[in-house]
Formats: C-alpha cells, structure tokens, sequence
C-alpha cells in the first residue's frame, strides 16, 4: 500500500518496542543472511512491532494494510521456530486462496534460503499424489489452503505432532463461512501446545470475537480505523453513463498512457473473459484471471505478471489479494467493487511498500452512493479524472 511508514498509527493490546533493524530482532544469523539477500535493508512499521513478539512465542494478531510487509512478519517468525535437523511440519501456514499460499511459500523461500528450508504447498487442484509423495519425503514447513490440508491431515498423510506455528493469512477470509469449520478443523488436530499468528489488512469486530477462544492471551498490533486509509494512492473516477461506454473509456485511457503495470477489476468471471477477449481483438496485450481458470493457467498467468512479460490484468476479487507485484502502478476498477474491503485490497495493489499508485474507478449512477461511502469510510477524496489524465497517471 502506498504509505509512508510514518503515517501509520497503530494500536496495540500493551506496550511494544519498534526495533529499527533487523540485526537487533534475535533472528538466527542464516535467516537474517535471508532477509538481506531478499533486498529488505530496513524492517518496515509493521515488522518493527510484530516480528519480535513472535518470535518470543505469544500468539499474535497483526492487522495493517496491504504493502506494508505482513507476509514477511509471519514467515521470519515461523522459519525461526523451525529446527531443520528435523524433517517434520513444524509451521503450518493457511491462506484462503491458492495464490496466497503459493506467495507466502516464495517468501518463505527466499528468506530461508541459507537454512534450506522446505516448504510443501499443500493445496487443491494439485495432485494428491505427489502431495503424499513430498510429505513422505520429509518438510518443515506447509503453505497451503484449508480444504485439502485439513484432508491431508485426517487421512494421516500430514504429520502434525511437531507442529508448533499455525499461521492464518487474510483472516477476515479465513473465519468466513466456507472456511471456519475447516480452520477450527485444522486447529483441533493440532498440539495443544501451539502458538497462533493471525494477520489481515482487515479485521472486523466478529473476527476480533472469534479469536478469543482461539487464541491464548495473545499480543494485538492494529492499525487505528482512521488510519486504515488509502491517502498514499491518488484516487479518481470516471462517469460513465451506460455500462458499454466503460470499454471505449478503458481503450481511451490504454491509448494515451504507457502504465507500466496495471490491474483491471472486474466483479466476476463472466465479465473478466469477456474484456480479456474484446481488449484482445483491440490489440491490447491482456492477461486474464479468475478462480474457475484451472490452476495451471492461473500459476503460469501470474509468473507471466511477476516477471513483468505481460502488463496488464484483469482480473476477480478472488485473486485480487494475491496480486503482490511491484511495479503496479494503476488500478482500473471497471466494476466499483461490492464492498470497502475489497476496495481496499484491490487499491492496494498499486503503489506497493511506499511507491506512488492510481486508482481509477469506473462509476455509473448506480455506483455514486459507493463510492461517497468509500470517501467516508476511509477519509480519502475520489475526484473526476481530468481531462489530461494522461499527466495523472504519467
């Protein structure tokens, strides 16, 4: 999220000391090797606060926007809890969505390089087979979705008695219906001896509720709800009258401006296909996502985007949390999105740790209650794009 660190005002549930370098946190000297080969000089706000008290042991809720470096928070803590002489789980690490998991696994990766962690991604639409395989042959850690970890581990293929970290990634997500029987699932398996790390860049108040008998006397960092605001990225949009008007004004927009990266939103499959193949026939190079896609296509459609070889995407909410690509400079909502989380997350995407995004927002007259609620919600200012947009979004 584009924020400067300075900017952000956290809550937290007792006094907490921001440690300004990674050398003073009490990493193992092979997972600080890790952290500076990843390109990480100084920790940001978010690891200042939290990285230590996981490592301390205490459970841990972390709540902050996108960009400001959870993903690392949770992956330090568990890669320092690891012993790597044993080839056991010993983290298990949950994310809602499969690309969520794929991401927290290269992270764990590359920040455990020197200690030669390894990680099983743990996650459906994969094969079964190869998953027993690779469990057999001994982890030490597992990324994966809850459907098919918590399978793996009632049919026995995925030990869990040296399981000492559960993670929970996106978990206003993760405690919603279609998983929190499976994540209370997981949790009842698990050694009663466990410490619990639960982050999101949104945390409800229900959420908070059902951490209490999840959770023991755990540490809370949170952003202030004022705070929880998107002013780092400059916001606009664009009147559109009638729904096909919004193809011609995204062509327009393409036509004038070289935007590195961009993220288009759409508000579900159908309408992601059917703007992928009319940008195409516009002979706009287009990438396009979304959860119905089989697995492959999505993993091969989103390393095309990491390494810069597609530019632009369209792409569901489903994967929008996903999207961890820094050199994404504009967001095009061509659907105002359903809900302010979703805003926030879709937004998010461009601008990453501190860099300056745009966020363009389709809107019909339906949509202008939305977006005045979104300018209140989260204390920010959505103007009309103006007509030299083009030295906006330069």
């Amino acid at each position: 999220m584009a924020l400067d660190d300075a900017s952000l005002v956290f809550e937290s549930s007792e006094d907490v000391e921001a440690v300004q370098s990674f050398n003073k946190m009490g990493l193992k000297e092979d997972i600080l090797r890790g952290v500076y080969a990843y390109g990480f000089e100084r920790p940001s706000a978010v690891q200042q606060r939290a990285i230590r008290p996981i490592l301390r042991g205490r459970d841990v809720i972390v709540q902050s926007q996108s960009g400001t470096g959870k993903t690392s928070v949770f992956c330090l803590g568990a890669l320092q809890a690891v012993e790597f002489g044993t080839s056991e789980p010993q983290a298990i690490l949950l994310s809602p969505t499969r690309e969520l998991a794929e991401q927290s696994a290269k992270v764990c990766l590359a920040l455990g390089d020197y200690v030669g962690v390894k990680i099983h991604r743990c996650l459906g639409g994969k094969s079964i087979k190869d998953g027993i395989k690779a469990l057999k042959s001994g982890v030490h850690m597992v990324s994966g979705t809850p459907g098919r970890v918590l399978s793996m581990i009632q049919q026995r293929h995925l030990p869990v008695s040296r399981v000492k970290v559960l993670v929970l990634d996106e978990a206003d997500e993760m405690f919603s219906k279609g998983f929190k029987e499976q994540v209370y699932g997981i949790k009842r398996h698990l050694p009663e001896k466990l410490q619990v790390v639960l982050v999101s860049a949104t945390l409800p108040d229900e959420v908070l509720a059902l951490t209490q008998d999840f959770m023991k006397k755990p540490f809370r960092l949170l952003v202030k709800r004022d705070e929880m605001s998107l002013h780092g990225i400059q916001q606009y949009y664009v009147f559109v009258e009638k729904e096909q008007w919004k193809f011609d004004t995204l062509c327009d927009i393409f036509d004038s401006v070289a935007v590195t990266q961009s993220v288009i939103f759409c508000n579900n499959r159908k309408k992601v296909d059917w703007l992928a193949q009319k940008m195409r026939v516009a002979n706009f190079p287009i990438s396009s996502i979304h959860g119905d896609m089989p697995q492959k296509d999505r993993d091969s459609v989103m390393e095309e985007f990491r390494e810069g070889r597609s530019r632009q995407l369209i792409a569901t909410d489903l994967v929008g949390r996903g999207v961890d690509v820094q050199q994404v400079s504009l967001v095009i909502n061509y659907d105002v999105p359903t809900s302010r989380e979703f805003y926030l997350h879709r937004i998010g995407r461009s601008g990453r740790f501190g860099r300056k995004g745009v966020a363009v927002n389709f809107v019909r007259t339906e949509d202008e209650s939305l977006i005045t609620d979104l300018e209140k919600f989260y204390s920010v200012s959505i103007k009309e794009l103006p007509a030299n947009f083009a030295a906006v979004l330069r």
